[in-house]
């Protein structure tokens, strides 16, 4: 709902339980009032002829309190915009309008000579999302920085900021720290949202999981970000974040050019950390994920199977078996085509490999249809190898340097995809591709950074770097709409492009290429602070860990690990026996049962990976399920019970595992025996409300 004071200068935004509040003062300067619980528009009112302090000659006014700081003028702090011109550099604006859009979205236009500058506000559920338009109807301007929000928290004492930071295989893990004077910043250099952390910060200061004060930001965009979060010196705390990691500059606009930056969304809960998830998750749901409502099948995937040593006979093997297990969607990986027998060539070549699959990949695809399954394939659109026919006919379509050495990562180079011939090849080649067969699925790729990003004969090449990232979302875009029953997956050597802004184009994200079902607990403990279970691939691969650390675990707790978002399998099944086999159709089984609340309940992180005993559980109206593992125990050391929540007190619930019937309120505080013991032990326990 959006509310515009009789001046029209105050405007409030409130969500069910949270409020948004600006004021423009009658010099013009967009002061942020108030975010936090609901308020009525009087409140903000009220607020709004509160003076400022001050603070002259050493300290400005504005700095911590402006909504929207530009560079130039009586200001101090990182400046969200930052433009130059022939002239100089700076931004001196005046205020023109307010418009009031559809869905209630508040545009508050101003104006600095021939640059018109549009501040978007949209409030969905509690989540205020935010984003900047820049038009330039005069000389060419240079955008150095162009932020899409500054967030402005209130006056508390000992803020404490949450990120989740990591690396390839331990993606996603979470650190709370406090917060001292000046500035942490975080972000991706790599043209890619990165493994080393995910566009998203929390502060609070004295929250727990379930209740406390909590605000939250995170940035809708897949190329290099950085989100900087700064405590001014009167201890006030401002955060700043969009796309670019410097202020080397962003692109160029020209006369008639515009520019759009993404979405910068935030969030504020007093429900502690889990409440504020919780509210992410359903935003997510709602405005974000494609067909959210629809849960995601369980699927096989044959890379840890077969590497690049692949046949149509071999995959057809792999698919029986996949389809005994009660798999729903079978999916062929990495050398499928082109001359890729290795990761040394055929990438660009999106032709299949005529010795592997001579009749193509629809004789392959119709057999799995014909076992009841869906079939996916694997791409990497953005990558080529220079062995490769594409290459060879074009070794100017990828980024580089002139003069420069082309640096292969993982032997390959990037496209520019910034380049319309580079874009128009491609949807050619993946158009005809998902044409050719029945294909209902596509893992997307991208396993390396950018390093060598020149574009040559550009007058811009600095554009490059958003450019790329547009272009991207373009070509997902275009193939949604010509195949809408397909379904795309992000991976980025697994969780290295995780954002909001991919999020909204693709149906899952691959979330690390470790799948380890321990390690997974902490990775997924970190994806879920905002990120629900729903877009959140899960593997049970073999045991010993082969891929990364040679632990070995049973299947049990490998599934019940994987069970804790979108299932899928990615073991050797031509070397499972009968037994485990058996054992994994019971698993499967028994995940689909409980899938409706695991991909669209409300997540309860009833204890943390860090301690012995985990858990997370679900809630979907009468039904809950509880995930939980026990890493180890040591001798005479009892089991704690766990304290479930989202349940009705004054209600029975009936547990299916055991037959047991259990009052709410003794669940909620005195906990549910879980029954596990010993070592990497794990169980799930599905309740009822009767």
């Amino acid at each position: 709902m959006l509310e515009i004071a009789e001046n029209g200068r105050t405007w409030l935004l409130s969500g069910p339980t949270s409020s948004y509040a600006v004021h423009l003062t009658a010099d013009d300067e967009l002061l942020h009032l108030h975010w936090g619980p609901r308020i009525a528009l009087a409140d903000a009112e009220a607020l709004a002829v509160r003076p400022l302090p001050d603070y002259w000659p050493f300290e400005s006014p504005l700095d911590g309190r402006e909504e929207y700081p530009v560079e130039g003028g009586p200001r101090f702090v990182r400046p969200a915009l930052s433009v130059r011109t022939e002239e100089g550099r700076g931004t001196e604006w005046s205020f023109e309008a307010c418009e009031r859009a559809e869905e209630d979205e508040l545009r508050l236009r101003f104006r600095d000579g021939g640059l018109a500058i549009t501040l978007h506000y949209r409030m969905r559920h509690d989540v205020v999302e935010r984003w900047v338009t820049l038009d330039n109807d005069g000389p060419a301007r240079e955008l150095l920085r162009a932020d899409s929000a500054a967030w402005t928290l209130p006056d508390r004492d000992g803020w404490r900021l949450s990120q989740l930071h990591g690396r390839w295989a331990a993606e996603s893990r979470l650190v709370r720290s406090p917060l001292t004077y000046g500035e942490k910043v975080i972000g991706s250099r790599r043209g890619h949202t990165g493994h080393q952390h995910l566009p998203w910060v929390a502060l609070d200061t004295d929250a727990t999981e379930e209740r406390g004060e909590v605000y939250g930001c995170a940035l809708g965009w897949s190329g290099s970000w950085r989100i900087a979060v700064a405590q001014l010196p009167d201890a006030s705390v401002q955060i700043t974040g969009g796309a670019g990691y410097d202020d080397s500059g962003l692109l160029r606009l020209a006369a008639g050019e515009a520019f759009t930056t993404p979405v910068f969304a935030g969030l504020f809960s007093d429900g502690g950390f889990g409440g504020a998830s919780r509210a992410w998750h359903a935003y997510q749901r709602a405005y974000v994920i494609p067909d959210a409502d629809q849960d995601r099948p369980v699927l096989f995937n044959s890379w840890e199977a077969t590497e690049f040593d692949i046949s149509e006979e071999q995959q057809g093997v792999l698919a029986r078996r996949a389809a005994a297990m009660g798999v729903e969607l079978f999916v062929v990986d990495d050398g499928w085509f082109g001359a890729r027998t290795s990761d040394r060539a055929g990438l660009g070549d999106w032709k299949p490999n005529p010795d592997r699959f001579p009749g193509g990949l629809k004789p392959l695809g119709d057999y799995v249809h014909a076992l009841g399954m869906q079939f996916g394939i694997w791409v990497e659109p953005e990558m080529v190898n220079p062995d490769s026919e594409l290459y060879r006919a074009h070794p100017d379509w990828v980024q580089y340097q002139p003069g420069r050495k082309r640096t292969e990562l993982r032997n390959q180079l990037v496209l520019n995809l910034a380049r319309e011939d580079v874009q128009e090849y491609l949807w050619g080649q993946l158009n005809e591709l998902l044409s050719s067969a029945p294909i209902d699925y596509v893992k997307w790729d991208f396993n390396r950074c950018f390093t060598d990003a020149g574009w040559p004969g550009e007058p811009d090449p600095q554009r490059l770097w958003v450019d790329h990232v547009h272009a991207l979302y373009r070509l997902l875009d275009r193939l949604r709409a010509a195949h809408p029953g397909v379904a795309f997956e992000s991976c980025s050597g697994g969780g290295g492009r995780i954002d909001l802004g991919v999020m909204s184009r693709t149906d899952q994200v691959w979330t690390s290429d470790n799948t380890d079902p321990l390690d997974r607990l902490a990775i997924q403990h970190g994806f879920s602070q905002i990120h629900p279970a729903r877009v959140m691939a899960a593997w049970v691969t073999d045991s010993p860990n082969t891929q990364l650390n040679g632990r070995v675990s049973s299947l049990r707790f490998r599934f019940v690990s994987a069970m804790a978002g979108v299932l899928g399998v990615g073991g050797d099944l031509a070397e499972w026996t009968e037994e485990e086999l058996a054992e994994a159709r019971d698993w499967v089984d028994l995940y689909k049962e409980i899938r409706p609340l695991v991909q669209r309940g409300d997540l309860h992180r009833l204890r943390p990976p860090e301690g012995g005993l985990s858990a997370v559980q679900y809630v979907l109206g009468d039904e809950a399920v509880v995930l939980a593992w026990l890493q180890a125990q040591h001798h005479g050391e009892p089991v704690p019970a766990l304290r479930l929540r989202g349940l009705d007190p004054s209600a029975s619930y009936e547990c299916r595992e055991t037959g047991e019937v259990h009052r709410g309120a003794v669940l909620l505080h005195h906990g549910l025996r879980t029954g596990l013991h010993g070592d990497l032990d794990a169980t799930v326990l599905r309740l009822r409300r009767i």
